[in-house]
């Protein structure tokens, strides 16, 4: 089976560089502050429960299925318009002047 090509770049790009500092990653102790309730961790070793299936993840079907889920088809509209258009004569087109302030106003004025 060839691997996707999500899969292919991170083989070829996800590699660790020598630039990684060494050591051990994993911490599994941890102290509380004396004085104050221990506070419980999950240990750096214990398994993780993922959700994600990686066979099916990256599939046409799974992505078909998350649109189908996220489409909500009660928001599609069937007519283009939707009925909004005016009918006709009843658009105007505004004045020179419509929606200025009046020469008494003072704010259109410049310095005399």
């Amino acid at each position: 089976m060839s691997a996707s090509a999500d899969d292919q770049y991170e083989q070829q790009n996800d590699q660790v560089s020598g630039d990684a500092p060494a050591g051990d990653a994993q911490d599994n102790d941890y102290q509380s502050r004396t004085g104050q309730s221990h506070i419980p961790v999950q240990s750096d070793n214990a398994d993780v429960e993922d959700p994600i299936d990686p066979e099916t993840a990256d599939s046409d079907a799974q992505l078909e299925a998350d649109d189908k889920n996220a489409i909500d088809s009660a928001n599609i509209v069937d007519s283009r318009t939707r009925g909004a258009a005016k009918s006709g004569g009843t658009y105007r087109e505004p004045g020179d002047e419509e929606g200025l302030p009046g020469a008494e106003d003072g704010t259109s004025s410049g310095a005399q």
